[in-house]
């Protein structure tokens, strides 16, 4: 992975029991431009913090990639 290309943005939530927030840290040293958002909530972040979820990523999206 440390040849990786493409944008990385991590939403990971902070309270998963099956997958704890310590895992998500060591992306961050293989992949250094990647963004990390540790989200209050556990592993089904995206149903429980849907909406703020896309708009991490339409953010995300409006600062790193470019418009024509």
């Amino acid at each position: 992975m440390p040849h990786a290309a493409a944008l990385q943005n991590i939403v990971w939530g902070k309270n998963d029991a099956i997958f704890p927030a310590e895992g998500a840290r060591p992306y961050l040293r293989d992949l250094p431009d990647a963004e990390l958002h540790l989200l209050d909530t556990g592993h089904f972040a995206l149903e429980d913090m849907g909406d703020e979820i896309a708009a991490l990523m339409l953010q995300f999206l409006d600062r790193k990639v470019a418009r024509k």
